[in-house]
Parts: structure tokens; C-alpha cells; sequence
């Protein structure tokens, strides 16, 4: 493990939420696709499965989306904001048989202030350390997915969309044509 738990979960989702708005269309179209958001990252807290709470975390996709494209000073610019906009003050929980980690926001704070503030503050550890290099764009022709490389050599280079499968595929074709010729 690269960096604590709670961080690299926290990047994971918000590479995840960020990729739903892209080039396949809306991902997160309803209720049921939060629903499966909340759970697949392990959400714990409030949650109240409406379509007001659907709207706010999608509209954190484009602040968090900035991100992945800016320089770190503007990196570190949305960071703050959206730990003064949320109000965070980070304290050491422990809860769900999960170790001891940081929490900015109380767990009944709505989930779209969850997300943006533990995603804050996972990009805040990767400033911190030297590590925004991790943070990249699916390198897949036409794919704009972000990627975050946890990986210790520091080699993922495509999404979770299949991109890695689909380049697989094509540079097989290619060499099989070439040997063909």
C-alpha cells in the first residue's frame, strides 16, 4: 500500500465519480446507480436516496475532473476550496471494523460533502508527498477517463473501462498483420 487506506480508497471513488460523466454517457443516471456507487466504494453515514442528493454529487464531477487536467497550484487551489467550502476539520474515527483514520466531516454531513472532502483530502496526501504524477488521463485514443496509479512502478496506464483490454487487442492485430505482410 502506497499511501493510508482511507486515501487510496478515497482516490479510487473520486476517479470512479468522475468517470461517470464521460464519453459512454451518464453513468450515474439514478437513485439505483448511487445506491451502487455508495456501496462498491464503501460509503458508510447518510445517505438519503434522493434525487436532490443525486444532483449534488454530480455536480461535483467537474471540480473534482479539474484536477486530473490542472498544475498544482490550481490543484491545491480546488483542494482548498472544497475543504473551506465544506467546512472540514479532519479528526482521527474509527467505525465499521475499520482501523483509525481521517474524517472531516461528521458522518451525517450529506454524501456529496463527504465525497468532496475526502477526496480533498486524499488529493491534499498526494501534494503533499510529491505524488500528483499518480493522477493521469486514460491514455486509450478518445477515452478521457482519469486514472489514478497506485501501482508501485508506476505504470497503469489505462482506465477501467476496458481500455487496457481494447489496446491489448489492437496492438495483437497490428502484429499479426505485420506478420502476415
Amino acid at each position: 500500500m502506497l499511501f493510508a487506506h482511507d486515501t487510496e480508497c478515497s482516490l479510487i471513488a473520486a476517479a470512479a465519480l468522475v468517470n461517470t460523466a464521460g464519453r459512454d454517457g451518464e453513468l450515474l443516471p439514478d437513485i439505483a446507480a448511487l445506491d451502487a456507487f455508495f456501496v462498491r466504494h464503501s460509503y458508510s453515514g447518510r445517505h438519503e436516496h434522493t434525487e436532490a442528493e443525486l444532483r449534488a454529487v454530480r455536480e461535483l464531477r467537474p471540480q473534482l475532473r479539474r484536477i486530473w487536467y490542472a498544475e498544482p497550484p490550481e490543484i491545491v487551489a480546488v483542494v482548498n476550496g472544497l475543504l473551506l467550502e465544506h467546512k472540514a476539520l479532519p479528526q482521527l474515527i474509527e467505525h465499521d471494523d475499520e482501523p483509525y483514520h481521517l474524517h472531516a466531516v461528521p458522518r451525517d454531513a450529506p454524501l456529496a460533502t463527504r465525497i468532496a472532502v475526502e477526496a480533498a483530502m486524499a488529493m491534499a496526501d498526494l501534494v503533499r508527498t510529491g505524488e500528483l504524477s499518480r493522477l493521469r488521463i486514460c491514455e486509450y485514443p478518445d477515452c478521457d477517463n482519469v486514472v489514478v496509479d497506485l501501482s508501485r512502478n508506476r505504470s497503469r496506464r489505462f482506465c477501467e473501462a476496458g481500455c487496457g483490454n481494447r489496446a491489448a487487442v489492437t496492438a495483437y492485430r497490428a502484429r499479426r498483420a505485420a506478420g502476415r505482410s
